[in-house]
């Protein structure tokens, strides 16, 4: 089968894509591992226009709930391994097979940094984890560690303050970086202890977590947690994708119509080199790449 457009992710960018995309009677599939994208992960949202307050597994459930009340196609759970332009059609190539469309929107987010420390692999999932909002309370009442100082690790930080014991917060630049209001809440309580200029050598344990290596100005030490939390920034699903210009962090270039540097290829979300990565702009964005692809379509017919 031939569509109009495919998109591949289903997060906040290609949610709102495939909502606006489906409203101006484009013939689309969805290809995604997952519903949600990060937004999925966050904890408490206090900066997403309309809600107040609303928790990110919440809000990704509107996002799905809006976009199934639309008649579209979706390829739920199939990881998308090839993207490229084929003379006036794109070819999009899964792990299942592959699918041909006039046009394309990648809104394939970021995914989590890893340390590339000794033991982080061996204990990944076993006291090792890159969610706080899906693994968080299963450490209740137990110290832990996060690793970071941006607005993710303080977000992670925020949340195991209500679940866990002790909470220290581990970051390799000398001051945090996060959002102030976030880094007050932080300062504010006693169960976190927040160390700068400090990184992370090891981890260790058994069979499961039981320690963090830690090292910084004072020497090396050994901290007792029973989980770490890796959030120390994000990278780009963009490795599939043949063709369009990327920038030095693998961040897909887009201009403000959400085109890449191939006709018929479009880019919106985390993915690319718009600046700030938040779930409004990448929501706004999405909205942006469906309507250059109508455009688009409309003039190639």
């Amino acid at each position: 089968m031939r569509y109009d457009l495919i998109i591949i992710g289903a997060g906040p960018a290609g949610i709102t894509a495939s909502v606006y995309a489906a409203r101006k009677k484009m013939k689309i599939l969805v290809i995604a591992e997952d519903i949600g994208g990060q937004a999925a992960w966050s904890g408490d949202i206090e900066n997403y226009t309309g809600y107040q307050f609303i928790s990110g597994p919440d809000l990704a459930a509107k996002f799905e709930e809006h976009m199934k009340k639309y008649d579209i196609e979706l390829k739920e759970g199939e990881k998308v391994t090839g993207l490229e332009k084929k003379e006036s059609l794109v070819l999009v190539k899964t792990v299942k097979g592959s699918y041909e469309a006039k046009m394309a929107i990648v809104a394939s987010g970021k995914r989590s940094r890893e340390l590339g420390v000794p033991g982080e692999k061996e204990f990944k999932n076993k006291g090792l984890t890159y969610c706080a909002t899906c693994d968080g309370p299963l450490f209740s009442g137990k110290d832990v560690a996060v690793i970071g100082g941006g607005n993710s690790a303080l977000d992670a930080a925020l949340q195991l303050m209500r679940i866990a014991g002790r909470v220290y917060l581990i970051n390799i630049t000398p001051t945090l970086t996060g959002d102030a209001v976030m880094q007050e809440k932080i300062k504010n309580d006693k169960k976190v202890l927040v160390l700068n200029d400090t990184h992370v050598s090891a981890v260790l344990g058994d069979k499961m977590v039981n320690a963090i290596k830690i090292k910084n100005k004072q020497g090396e030490k050994t901290l007792p947690v029973e989980g770490i939390f890796v959030e120390i920034g994000l990278i780009p699903n963009s490795e599939f994708v043949k063709g369009p210009d990327k920038n030095e962090r693998g961040e897909i270039k887009v201009n403000s119509y959400n085109e890449t540097s191939v006709r018929a290829i479009f880019a919106s979300g985390d993915v690319t080199d718009v600046p700030e990565k938040q779930i409004i702009i990448a929501a706004g964005e999405g909205a942006k790449a469906a309507l250059g692809a109508f455009k688009y379509l409309a003039r190639e017919r």
